[in-house]
């Protein structure tokens, strides 16, 4: 319980670390963020597959398959009917961030932030679940996956909220409340699994569901999206590769 706490923390804490690097930097360029973000990408799909949906065709028994695809599609459209709530995340990066304080850029802002607080939810949740699975390593890797990408979306956070007028204190407390709300998550997802071994099948295709459509729906598009598509390619890939190092070295 305390490594998954200590775990959850620093899935969390990755969110706080990339604001404090916005603060720092305020303007990252579009290529490293999309460098850094698909190959967290490309951990996060190995992750999805080795340490999520593989092990729940294990644990499904007899109607596994059943069970994991019915997981993977609840995952995704629980993610898509919160994209109805709240716009894409890679539609409001690209939102106006001039300095000038109108409301409607501040409005813009906050919608952005409050888009990758709902989406922080799940992610925290599948990293919670991960620990269900059985190994310890591989519940880690796909935290570190999410976490991995949580640096980049807390550095893009800071400088429209800072040109939109927001104060500095008040922006971090955003980006802060977006971090603890993953801890929350990843919280929820290993007590799911640890009150009920039953739904461990169904509850790590769901993570799995989530994990595959934040990939596919949010951050490839975004990476693809500044003209650094081949970097990005070759980032996703390195990423997914020391997955499957990192998984045959630790299974």
């Amino acid at each position: 319980m305390e490594l998954v706490f200590i775990t959850a923390l620093g899935v969390g804490g990755a969110t706080v670390i990339g604001a404090l690097i916005g603060f720092v930097f305020k303007k990252i360029s579009h290529k490293f963020s999309d460098i850094v973000l698909s190959f967290a990408a490309g951990v996060m799909l190995a992750a999805a597959v080795l340490g999520l949906i593989l092990p729940s065709l294990e644990y499904g028994g007899k109607y596994g398959i059943i069970i994991t695809v019915a997981g993977i599609f609840a995952g995704a459209l629980g993610l898509h009917l919160m994209d109805k709530l709240v716009p894409h995340l890679h539609r409001l990066v690209g939102a106006d961030t001039e300095p000038h304080r109108n409301n409607e850029s501040l409005n813009k802002v906050l919608l952005f932030v409050a888009a990758i607080a709902i989406h922080n939810l799940p992610e925290g949740i599948a990293a919670g679940v991960g620990f269900g699975g059985g190994s310890t390593a591989d519940a880690l890797i796909i935290a570190g996956g999410i976490a991995l990408q949580n640096v980049p979306e807390g550095m893009v956070i800071i400088g429209p909220m800072l040109a939109a007028g927001v104060k500095p204190r008040r922006t971090f407390i955003c980006a802060l409340a977006t971090g603890l709300i993953e801890v929350v998550g990843t919280l929820l997802g290993y007590f799911a699994v640890s009150v009920s071994a039953v739904i461990l099948p169904f509850a790590l295709a769901f993570a799995g569901g989530t994990m595959l459509y934040v990939i596919s729906d949010e951050m490839i598009p975004e990476t693809h999206s500044h003209g650094h598509e081949t970097g990005a390619t070759y980032a996703l890939l390195v990423g997914f590769c020391v997955m499957l190092i990192s998984d045959v070295l630790l299974g």
